[in-house]
């Protein structure tokens, strides 16, 4: 069975690349959303994100009649699922994820299902997460059969296919990436990579959905335990009075040691969040995974820590200044460089808390973001920062701080080290 239309459900960072990909290639697409304002601006011909390329292509795709955005499912024969993972508010020291909005989704496309549809869960997701959502939807459409019923006989096949794509190189890596294909069923999986294979280049690798969702998991927990490790390094040799980024160069000099660089924590949708998926299911053995994670998120508060040491220093150096007479710039707030993405973003967790903590004024400087809402500092340009601050804490080591070389303020806390 072809599929003459595509459904995508979460028109976000991921959702709204792989919406315009199947759109590009001539395929009817439906996009849903349940902000109305990513809607409207969509149907418009235009983006409510920032990703390079994505914007040409939504426009031709909306312009050609191939894409178009609702609030409402629609019938289709293929829906992908691309909708948050967040964790559930708790007191708890390792975070309960929270599959509400795959819960959500999966109950709002039930009542357009119908016999020969594919559902693929792209959310990254607990393990056993998409069979969940199969549930969900079985309880919601007792006239169709779904694969954990009948297995490869069902009405409905269901898998998951996690994305694996770098912001800022989304629409070259959905095409060009490898593509873990984890369905419930053999025959699902066939299904779905018939659907991938539409704009897919690389290899669409079967396994079951228990196998794909780990898969993920894996790859950003590895990732997580590589940039704890240079994390600590970094408190380390502060402690020890050694230039962190001339020891790590040092050390990757020998042919097997690949030190990543440390900064001021982990943020992002993805490495963030993905190893406490791990952690909650396997509190008992996930001990690595679950330090690292620890590590990173305790980095924020090392960082602040040496703002307020700037802050008394500056202060010792110009007694008859007062604290509140102290402004202090951060300088970045996406959650990586050259991204307008704040998700899980410790520069932004930094500067909010910076914010709360000093009495005097705080600055933010962030090319990529021209308005921020309700928030207890104030955007600025560089060279306002550099014109009226006192102490510079730089975070992000956008390409616009690189090219524009250390700003002429006497007190920096640099955690990328290109200061």
């Amino acid at each position: 069975m072809s599929f003459n239309t595509v459904s995508v459900v979460g028109l976000g960072y991921i959702g709204l690349p792989t919406a315009a990909m199947f759109a590009s290639r001539k395929k009817n697409v439906i996009g849903v959303d349940v902000n109305q304002h990513a809607v409207d601006t969509i149907n418009r011909g235009e983006i409510h994100i920032v990703e390079p390329e994505l914007d040409m292509i939504v426009h031709a795709a909306v312009n050609e009649g191939y894409l178009k955005a609702v609030t409402q499912p629609e019938p289709a024969d293929a829906f992908l699922i691309a909708v948050p993972t967040p964790f559930k508010d708790s007191n708890s020291d390792i975070p309960e994820p929270d599959l509400s909005y795959i819960e959500a989704a999966a109950k709002a496309i039930a009542p357009v299902l119908k016999k020969g549809d594919l559902v693929i869960l792209e959310s990254t997701s607990p393990v056993g997460a998409t069979e969940q959502m199969a549930k969900w939807m079985a309880v919601a459409r007792r006239d169709l059969s779904f694969p954990q019923q009948v297995g490869i006989e069902a009405d409905i096949n269901v898998a998951h296919c996690p994305e694996r794509v770098l912001p800022g190189h989304v629409v070259r890596e959905l095409v060009e990436n490898d593509r873990v294909i984890g369905g419930m069923t053999e025959k699902c999986s066939k299904r779905a990579i018939e659907l991938y294979k539409v704009f897919v280049e690389g290899e669409c690798v079967v396994t079951n959905a228990r196998t794909a969702e780990m898969a993920k998991l894996t790859e950003n927990s590895c990732r997580d335990v590589q940039i704890a490790f240079a994390n600590e390094l970094s408190i380390i040799c502060d402690k020890l009075d050694i230039n962190v980024w001339e020891l790590i160069s040092l050390a990757n000099r020998h042919p097997r040691i690949n030190i990543l660089q440390p900064g001021p924590g982990v943020g992002g949708h993805c490495i963030a969040v993905d190893p406490w998926f791990i952690v909650s299911n396997t509190p008992e053995q996930a001990k690595i995974i679950h330090t690292a994670r620890q590590v990173n998120d305790g980095k924020p508060r090392w960082v602040i820590d040496k703002v307020k040491i700037a802050i008394s220093d500056f202060l010792q150096a110009n007694p008859k200044k007062r604290v509140e007479d102290v402004t202090v710039a951060c300088f970045g707030l996406a959650f990586k460089p050259d991204i307008d993405d704040l998700r899980e973003s410790p520069a932004m967790d930094i500067t909010q808390q910076i914010a709360s903590l000093h009495k005097g004024k705080v600055l933010a400087v962030e090319p990529n973001i021209h308005k921020v809402s309700n928030q207890n500092f104030e955007l600025a340009t560089f060279e306002q920062a550099q014109q009226e601050a006192d102490i510079a804490v730089l975070l992000v080591d956008h390409k616009e701080f690189k090219s524009s070389g250390k700003p002429a303020i006497a007190h920096v806390v640099d955690t990328k080290g290109i200061w």
